[in-house]
Parts: C-alpha cells; structure tokens; sequence
C-alpha cells in the first residue's frame, strides 16, 4: 500500500465525543443522497466524517483528506470513470459492492461537484462530503447535485454539548420553556456558563483548559477565516478591511444594522458593505435576525438585528459588555430552537427574540418583575402568547424566569 493510500485510510483515531447532529448524519447513511456536511473551519466536521465512515458495517469504503495535495491530483483528469477505476485500484476496493468515499474539504477541488454527479449517476457509490463554507456549497453544489445531495450545517457546540465535552452529566430539561430560576443548576453549572459566555463552542477551545491557550486558538481560528476562506472563496482582496470591519461588528454585536452609519464607520461603501455582510453571514460568521411581523404595520421596526455564530469570536474582536455577551450566548441557544427573529417598535421597545412565531423571550442579566410586566405589554402588541424572561444572575425575590444555562 502506498504512503498516499497509509495517509487516507485512517478513519478515526481520537475519541469521539457526539454531537446532537450526529444520529440525522448516520440516518443519512441508507439513503442514495450525498451527504453533505458543511460550517465554519474547526467545528468539527473532519471528526464527525471519520466517525460515519467508522460507524458503516463495510470495509468497502475509504477517506480522502483533500488537504493532501496526492489526494487532489487524483481528481485532476479528465476522464471520470478512470478516476474512480483509479481509487478502487488504489485503496482495494470492490467495483462489485456499493463503495462508500468520504471526502474532506471538498471546495479544495473545484470541479469535484461535477465528477460526483457523473459518479453518482452511474455507479453505485456513496457519497459523504464536507466542505467549510456554504458560500461555495450552496453556489456550485445548487445546480450539479440538484436532488441529489442532502446539506447539513454544523455550528460550535450549543451549552448541553459543551458540558458534555466538558463530561459534566446534568439532563437537559424537558422543556426549558416551562422551567423556573433553579438554584441548584445555577449554583452546579454557573461556572461552565460563565465560560461558554466568555470562550464560547468551538470543539478544540471548550477542551483546552489553559486559559491563554483559549484565548490563541480563537485568534488562530479568526485569522485563518480571514485567510483562508475570505482569501480563497470570495473575490474580495482587500483583506484589512475585512479584518477592520468584522471588529466594527462585533462592537454592534445585538444591534440593529444601520447600513449607512456602517459604511460611514468603516469607510466602505454601502453596496460592497452589504455584499460583505453577505458573505460574512453565509460563511457562518455572523448571523442578520430578521424583524418579526404579521402584518405591514408603520410602526414596525424593519432593521435587522446582528450577532455573531460563536462568542468566544465576539469576544476575541471586540470588548464588549456583559449584557451584549449573555445576549448574544442566548440567542446562538435559540437559534437551536426554530426559526427566530424579534419584534420592535419605532419608539425603542422592543422583544429581543421571537421561537418560531409562538414564543417572545426577552434577556436581562439580572432580571425583575417590571421586565415581566414590559414583556408583556409588547408580546400583547405582537400578537404572541407565550413570552419568557431569560436571566444570567440570580433576581432578589424573584425567580419567574429561565435561567439562561437551562437552555440546553
């Protein structure tokens, strides 16, 4: 066997620690669709690959890491059917079985989304890929891999997957929306929630102990976005401003975006502003909440609201407050949840988020019962039933409300 085949044939080799998305990627496993696993550099795409590729009861299979310039040159022919007679000669495999190739960074090959159609139209392989931006997935895997292809997004970890990187055994609640202030779990997990607030959910950071180390890994990770998919999945050159603007942003980290002021702040224009933001957002680095509404009303607030994927990000860019530091946590919580937007009106009220048109939730770090009455008055105007408090802090003589590490 060569060096080359000795380098892609190890699946996993590191303990694996699960993800809540794991059980839909194994499902995917039996159907005939490419399995498609995208998000940010560093969430942990790689690990889970390896985990599939070690979890299907064949040894008809095999892992190619594109990063391994050997791996890529073995897509560089014309010729399709010869590139897959070249990997069942390379890696031993048999024609006559279904074969199952995991590929690792796909968007390092750029005509690969066509060999995998022409493949998976004529053979009998599966496919399971990962690629480390929807910028380039969703662009040339739209047309070539229509019907059939499913895509799956992997964000950092959510707090229930932190503590269980950090091997702390608590169950989730059973429906956080229903809990109280608990003192026990604030008194049990404050510590690990201070900690997902400040280094937030990236894989490698939630393991590392070392505070400093915490703090490297998240600089290492933004400059090799910046780097490497700024630099090689976008036309955009001018890299400083890139670097400048996403600093500007995580200072507006909960706020309404105000395009003109941005462009204004940051000295780019308003449409290239807009195409950035654009990219930053289907790149996974931040994320534009929309306004809720039922209806066109004038008094709605149409802005949208910005926050950032990770904290641990927000904070490594910026120094923000404490308040916009929990909110921001909060809502990558949510985002696991429904669909989320917020609702405000023109003279400054506003209901932070809104789960899936049902339920109004506003944060306060210490919240009171005036909050509760507020909340209230505006998921009355929006026309929403339910409506929660979200706190961080204990409240004195109050507890009518969800601790934010419940959220889970």
């Amino acid at each position: 066997m060569s060096e080359n085949t000795e380098n892609i044939r190890i699946y996993s080799n590191t303990k694996f620690l699960p993800r809540k998305i794991y059980p839909q990627l194994k499902d995917h496993l039996d159907k005939r669709q490419t399995t498609v696993l995208t998000g940010m550099r560093r969430t942990g795409k790689t690990t889970l690959l390896k985990q599939l590729l070690s979890d299907i009861d064949s040894d008809n299979k095999v892992f190619i890491d594109l990063q391994n310039i050997q791996s890529r040159n073995m897509f560089n022919q014309a010729n399709y059917d010869l590139i897959l007679a070249d990997i069942i000669r390379e890696f031993k495999l048999r024609r006559e079985e279904k074969i199952y190739i995991a590929i690792d960074e796909i968007q390092l090959v750029r005509d690969l989304p066509g060999i995998m159609k022409y493949l998976y139209d004529h053979y009998d392989v599966k496919f399971m890929v990962t690629g480390s931006s929807s910028y380039y997935m969703k662009n040339l895997f739209t047309e070539s891999m229509a019907g059939r292809k499913r895509l799956f997004e992997l964000y950092p970890l959510d707090f229930g997957e932190f503590l269980n990187f950090k091997s702390v055994r608590r169950g989730d609640p059973e429906d956080f929306t229903k809990s109280m202030f608990s003192p026990n779990d604030h008194g049990g997990l404050r510590g690990y929630y201070d900690e997902y607030i400040e280094y937030g959910g990236f894989p490698e950071v939630v393991l590392e102990e070392d505070v400093e180390s915490k703090k490297s890994l998240l600089s290492d990770i933004i400059s090799a976005y910046i780097d490497l998919d700024v630099q090689s999945m976008s036309d955009f050159r001018k890299k400083d401003d890139f670097y400048s603007l996403i600093k500007l942003l995580a200072t507006r980290t909960g706020s309404r975006i105000d395009y003109a002021k941005l462009s204004r702040m940051s000295g780019i224009s308003k449409i290239t502003l807009q195409n950035y933001l654009l990219f930053l957002e289907d790149t996974y680095l931040i994320k534009r909440l929309p306004v809720f509404t039922h209806r066109t009303e004038t008094e709605i607030v149409k802005a949208r609201k910005l926050y950032f994927i990770d904290n641990g990000q927000v904070n490594a860019l910026a120094d923000i407050d404490s308040g916009a530091k929990f909110e921001n946590a909060v809502f990558n919580q949510l985002r696991h949840k429904g669909e989320i937007g917020y609702y405000a009106i023109k003279g400054g009220r506003e209901i932070d988020f809104i789960v899936g048109e049902k339920i109004a939730f506003e944060v306060k770090e210490t919240p009171i019962k005036n909050d509760l009455t507020e909340l209230a008055s505006l998921a009355n105007m929006a026309k929403i039933k339910e409506y929660r408090l979200i706190g961080r802090n204990k409240s004195p003589k109050f507890d009518d409300y969800i601790w934010g590490g419940s959220i889970r």
